[in-house]
């Protein structure tokens, strides 16, 4: 049986900022509730705004330079304008 598989480098790191989205958004929960004040949850949850999208841009654009020699630019194309679509209508 093989225990040992090759894991992409792209791969690594793009889980490696989901993982660190994850423990910022746990860190914003604990200090919201240390802190007990409805004004700085509001400024904590704008810092997240921020955040969230930039992690989901990243770890597109790291994802397809992880692929740019299995895609072709139409598809590049496609991709990209789905990931600013879904920006998009997660703000409207």
């Amino acid at each position: 049986m093989k225990w040992f598989v090759a894991v992409e480098w792209t791969l690594l790191i793009m889980v490696f900022l989901r993982v660190l989205s994850g423990l910022i958004e746990l860190t914003v929960a604990g200090l919201i509730l240390r802190f007990n004040s409805i004004e700085k949850a509001i400024v904590l949850n704008g810092l997240l705004a921020v955040i969230g999208p930039t992690i989901f841009i990243l770890s597109i654009v790291i994802g397809l330079v992880g692929i740019t020699d299995k895609l072709s630019v139409p598809k590049f194309m496609f991709i990209g304008t789905g990931a600013v679509c879904i920006l998009i209508g997660a703000r409207l």
